[in-house]
């Protein structure tokens, strides 16, 4: 089957050569000059926020730099791009700072808004900025503590992008773009086993089934989904589960038919990317989940969903799945369009989450009425938000 056919065939509705779109031509981005300590010095000051799964914000920012969409003149921009590193401000074990990130993020709008007039034009509405936290823009890795900070205020007419998406969630906000974490590409590549290799294992799961530090019951961490996997299946032959992460995880996926991919303490991990790039079905099992660039990538057509409170028919579920919808799957992982949209590479290549993003926001334009303010209007207060976060950064 050729490419166009199976594009026709395979892909429903407005997927149809989505993934395929070239942004170039359709919008234009200017990337605001900040002072290093935004970005280039916390980089500098720990190289670990180049690995982890929040590192999209540094390679969006590099990749604009040498984009086609970029533009040295504001007064032609569609977009305007902030380029702060909020993740990269980390504790000893690796995680970002939840209570400096939302004032890195404060002090970035202030410069620009103080130094550019194109923040004050619109209070931020022709903004784009990436906010690849655990809970997007509400900064922070605990659903609790996030819920209580909520979206930064300065932030409510920017478009994020995130990936964090749940629906009616209070941190997602509308016209959001929800975009994969990062999984490394070159180290996946590195991990390629040959195509022909028999898929032998029928569910495969590496990871955490409970958080012991800070919900030993586990009823609150995957909201009990994970707790569920490990009580009803860990003895089932059917089921390759564990909370190992052995040398071959890799290997191990790219040999399985079917790849859990459950919520932990928020509904996303890099597991979808990996699972997607090894041609391994991912199981989602997340409810009220918003996937990465679901206006292109057809979801329901290469993965499987099971509601959460299902999970102890999980094995019933996947069993009773026709072996031709699973091939057709399978047929349509192989495709290499959904592979790279779901990854960063350096250098970009056509098609992947880079191009992605730009399409997203190709895609929101033109801007509507309500994006450009009166003379003297204002839409945001500053003064708004936690006490801590308007703390200087």
């Amino acid at each position: 089957m050729n490419e166009t056919n199976e594009r026709i065939d395979g892909f429903a509705g407005d997927a149809v050569g989505v993934l395929d779109d070239d942004p170039v031509g359709k919008l234009k981005v200017f990337v605001y000059e900040m002072p290093r300590k935004y970005n280039r010095m916390l980089l500098d000051k720990d190289s670990r926020c180049l690995h982890h799964m929040f590192a999209a914000e540094i390679f969006m920012h590099q990749f604009l730099l040498s984009s086609a969409v970029r533009t040295l003149d504001p007064e032609e921009a569609d977009w305007f791009y902030t380029p702060a590193y909020t993740t990269c401000d980390l504790t000893p074990q690796g995680f970002p700072l939840p209570f400096r990130a939302p004032r890195i993020m404060r002090s970035a709008i202030r410069y620009v808004a103080t130094t550019w007039p194109f923040w004050n034009r619109t209070d931020g509405a022709d903004h784009f900025f990436l906010t690849p936290h655990d809970f997007g823009a509400c900064f922070h890795y605990q659903e609790e503590r996030a819920m209580e900070r909520g979206i930064l205020p300065l932030l409510r007419r920017a478009t994020l992008v995130q990936t964090f998406g749940q629906r009616n969630h209070v941190c997602l906000q509308d016209g959001s773009i929800t975009v994969p974490p990062y999984a490394d590409p070159g180290k996946m590549q590195a991990h390629l086993i040959s195509p022909g290799t028999p898929r032998s294992i029928f569910v495969y799961f590496r990871g955490l089934f409970y958080d012991m530090g800070n919900d030993p019951e586990g009823g609150y961490y995957a909201r009990g989904a994970r707790a569920s996997v490990w009580e009803n299946f860990k003895d089932n032959p059917l089921f390759d589960i564990s909370t190992e992460h052995p040398s071959t995880y890799y290997e191990d996926m790219q040999r399985a038919i079917f790849c859990l991919c459950p919520l932990g303490w928020a509904p996303w991990s890099p597991r979808l990317v990996e699972a997607v790039v090894f041609g391994c079905i991912p199981v989602i099992i997340a409810d009220d989940i918003v996937l990465p660039f679901a206006d292109a990538i057809p979801w329901e057509d290469i993965s499987v969903f099971v509601a959460e409170r299902d999970v102890p028919r999980l094995d019933s579920i996947l069993t009773s799945i026709p072996l031709p919808d699973i091939l057709r799957r399978q047929r349509l992982l192989a495709r290499d369009s959904v592979k790279q949209a779901l990854l960063f590479h350096q250098p970009a290549r056509p098609g992947d989450a880079f191009h992605q993003v730009l399409n997203g926001l190709a895609r929101k334009l033109p801007h509507g009425e309500g994006v450009f303010l009166q003379p003297g209007e204002k839409a945001l207060d500053w003064d708004a938000g936690l006490q801590s976060d308007l703390k200087p950064w």
